[in-house]
């Protein structure tokens, strides 16, 4: 919440426009073990509008009212009925609307090199909520932040009613209809007639969850940038790794300079973002210096919507996310090649199809539990987001956004975001949260250092 640097201007509950026509949706397998997570907070650094301000607070109120219409899971409550399901009530509550002045910051001052400043933390609201609280408090509220030369829009959202994929639609959506559109492009499906439908029951404490890692440990957190050109490379080395020494410069350079190059066997193609984490795999593992034999796990994230048979639609609105997790001892990982790192990487998630999805719900319904965030063991990353969501894709009215930047919800010791890179052309920004002492040591890891390079902003 605002603070010395950022001054509450108002506060009010948005409404839907119209009745949700939408009465509960059951929270779903995929959906329950979010509970205990913190609310997502996500938003957008823009330039100052060509309106006023408070012309601009007045057109995103009015636009955010109608795209709740459009998504009235998002203005309910959530519910734990007799039996000890839990569902949204979709009963048009609203949702909290909030206006901050920042009077001192400027664009300059959220983009400055180096580790992310805690001022962007003052951009979000619902700062360190679990999602069980969405009995009582509303499931996603955003916060008008206005700066010297711009503004930042930030949204959060209850985790328990959307993934990445759905935030993200909804985000979309509001700066769509911000922009002037007469019809959405992409409407949510409500469906809960899927696999992650479930009649199994997580029994939570009274008073319910409690958050799964150490909240106050001290962190540092930077945004590295990897442009176009540096991930290929590292695709390239994660697949032909093996070749660069028997290839001269000019062969390889002209296998890079192909935008469609591929594998010989593109079934086995280690991807862009594979190999780039597994590179950062590599570079944190061995900042920690950890002992050859500890076991070392790179937790990823993956949509399952189009993994399963038949597939659901691609605007499922709610979770539909499982967990990857690759394991490896850190001297095996450190002491082979790139390849051999991301061949692990890929293989496993090549491997999560439809029947390892449906054993996954059928191992959590016979064991239900929280979603395990945190690194309890010191050896753990934990990959979320993804480069391939519409971040940028969010034009309210004056062009599209500057950067974007998270809060303080659901970080640790390993956690890393990825963002596409503003660029949009298979760039990527990491978002890297780690102990003070393995930041340093990334800093000072040549291996990955090499690939990262500053952002560039062309408005």
């Amino acid at each position: 919440m605002p603070s010395s640097l950022a001054n509450l201007v108002s506060k009010c509950t948005v409404f839907p426009d119209r009745k949700s026509h939408v009465k509960t949706l059951k929270l779903s397998v995929s959906d329950i073990p979010m509970l205990s997570c913190q609310y997502i907070q996500k938003g957008v650094l823009l330039t100052s509008p060509p309106s006023s301000f408070h012309d601009l607070v007045g057109f995103l109120k009015q636009s955010l009212s109608t795209t709740l219409s459009y998504f009235p899971p998002l203005a309910g409550r959530l519910i734990t009925d007799p039996d000890g399901h839990v569902h949204i009530d979709c009963n048009d509550a609203g949702i909290d609307f909030l206006v901050v002045n920042s009077p001192t910051l400027s664009v300059d001052d959220i983009l400055c090199p180096g580790d992310v400043p805690d001022c962007v933390k003052e951009f979000f609201t619902f700062d360190r909520t679990l999602s069980y609280s969405g009995h009582s408090k509303p499931l996603a509220a955003v916060q008008v932040t206005e700066l010297l030369d711009g503004v930042f829009i930030g949204c959060s959202v209850n985790h328990a009613v959307t993934d990445g994929t759905s935030f993200w639609h909804f985000f979309n959506t509001f700066a769509e209809i911000t922009k002037g559109t007469s019809k959405i492009s992409k409407t949510p499906d409500f469906c809960r007639d899927t696999l992650f439908n479930s009649q199994a029951v997580l029994k939570f404490p009274p008073g319910g969850p409690t958050v799964t890692f150490a909240a106050d440990e001290p962190l540092r957190e930077r945004v590295l940038h990897f442009s176009r050109e540096a991930i290929l490379k590292l695709k390239y080395r994660a697949n032909y790794g093996c070749l660069l020494t028997k290839q001269t410069n000019s062969e390889v350079a002209g296998k890079l300079s192909n935008d469609n190059w591929k594998s010989v066997h593109s079934n086995t193609e280690i991807s862009s973002f594979q190999s780039l984490c597994a590179q950062l795999w590599r570079s944190v593992t061995r900042a920690r210096n950890l002992e050859p034999t500890k076991t070392t796990t790179f937790r990823m994230a993956v949509n399952c919507r189009h993994r399963l048979d038949p597939k659901l639609n691609p605007y499922y609105f709610g979770n539909a996310i499982q967990s990857i997790p690759n394991l490896a001892p850190a001297g095996e990982l450190l002491a082979n090649d790139l390849s051999w790192g991301a061949n692990l990487l890929h293989k496993n998630v090549v491997a999560h199809d439809n029947e390892t999805v449906r054993r996954g719900v059928e191992d959590w319904e016979r064991q239900p539990r929280s979603f395990p965030l945190g690194n309890a063991d010191g050896a753990s990353i934990t990959m979320g987001s993804s480069p391939r969501f519409p971040m940028y894709n969010n034009d309210f009215g004056w062009g599209k956004p500057l950067a974007v930047r998270s809060g303080r919800a659901n970080k640790f010791d390993g956690k890393i975001s990825a963002f596409p890179g503003r660029e949009e052309n298979g760039s990527v920004d990491l978002e890297v949260v780690l102990a003070p002492e393995t930041m340093a040591g990334l800093e000072n890891d040549a291996e990955i250092m090499q690939y990262v390079s500053e952002i560039e902003l062309v408005n």
